[in-house]
């Protein structure tokens, strides 16, 4: 019987998860180069596809596949770069990767708060320009975390590992909005309130939801408007959830204090971006989940959901069943 081919569609994935796949028996075929072209020649007779690129698979693709495709893991949390309708029409099963870059992703969320609100930016460029002051008290001053309200948009895996960090902060409360009230929430102490309120009260505004139909360009200009002008935004989700003039006009105007970005619109940002003229942002290139482990722990899982699909065993993060 001819082994199941697993086609892995980034050169870069670390090697736990393949070296499983092909200690099962899997014939297993990377692209040499995460290019559509390549990807499109080798995928033909594919059972399964493991996808870590940065483009959308679309119709072309599952067309290229072929009818024996049934399996597609994709190494992310996020899967809104995937046709689901497609996929349910062809009975072809989807699993994703969350849970296990919880606590990177929440690590990356609580640095760029800290970041922004130390004015990081800022000071990197007056060391740079000699522009170092030392004789004004004020000079470089930020926001304390301590005593402050932390705002969280979604309190799923992720919100839930940031709010944990920020209660090692003495803050004087964590407000958290979303669809509705969490037990994780009520184990933390933390309370459920409409968005509105969340934004008018808290001084850090923490977005930690997936990006969907409802939630793309959720912090738009009256969202910016409603929060407090001595604020920091912080966006680990995705750049479309975010309106990126709306957000830039708030900086540039000082509707808000500073916002802390690891995802922006689009990646990679231009270097010519106008968020790179701004003192009052500290960005990071998407860098949520990049830890060794994590990574690793993201390959394994893709590579066990994927061997589930195709043995016809239920995954273990399903999106498709």
């Amino acid at each position: 019987m001819e082994k199941p081919i697993v086609v892995l569609s980034n050169p870069t994935i670390p090697s736990p998860g393949i070296k499983m796949l092909i200690e099962k028996g899997y014939n297993v075929k990377i692209v040499e180069k995460e290019d559509r072209a390549n990807i499109l020649e080798l995928i033909p007779g594919a059972h399964a596809l493991w996808w870590a690129s940065a483009f959308k698979l679309d119709k072309e693709i599952l067309d290229a596949a072929g009818s024996q495709l049934k399996m597609i893991g994709t190494m992310s949390a996020g899967y809104n770069h995937i046709p689901i309708d497609e996929l349910k029409k062809r009975g072809i099963k989807l699993s994703n990767a969350p849970g296990v870059l919880n606590d990177a992703v929440a690590d990356v969320a609580l640095l760029l708060s800290l970041a922004a609100a130390r004015r990081l930016t800022e000071s990197r460029w007056a060391i740079e320009n000699d522009k170092w002051v030392t004789n004004d008290w004020r000079w470089m001053s930020g926001i304390d975390v301590r005593n402050s309200t932390i705002g969280i948009i979604g309190l799923g895996g992720i919100g839930t590992a940031i709010a944990r960090r920020f209660k090692g902060f003495d803050v004087k409360e964590i407000v958290y909005t979303g669809h509705k009230e969490k037990k994780e929430g009520i184990e933390l102490g933390a309370k459920f309130v409409p968005m509105n309120n969340l934004l008018s009260i808290s001084d850090f505004v923490i977005v930690a939801v997936p990006l969907t139909y409802e939630t793309a360009g959720l912090c738009n200009a009256e969202f910016f408007k409603n929060m407090k002008n001595t604020a920091v935004f912080v966006n680990i989700a995705r750049g479309q959830v975010v309106d990126q003039p709306a957000l830039i006009n708030a900086l540039k105007t000082g509707e808000i204090l500073a916002a802390g970005l690891d995802v922006m619109t689009p990646e990679p940002l231009p270097p010519t971006h106008e968020l790179y003229t701004l003192p009052n942002v500290v960005m990071l290139p998407h860098l949520g989940s990049a830890t060794n482990n994590t990574r690793d722990n993201m390959s394994i899982l893709t590579a066990e959901n994927i061997a589930r699909g195709l043995a016809g065993d239920p995954l273990i993060t399903p999106v498709v069943q």
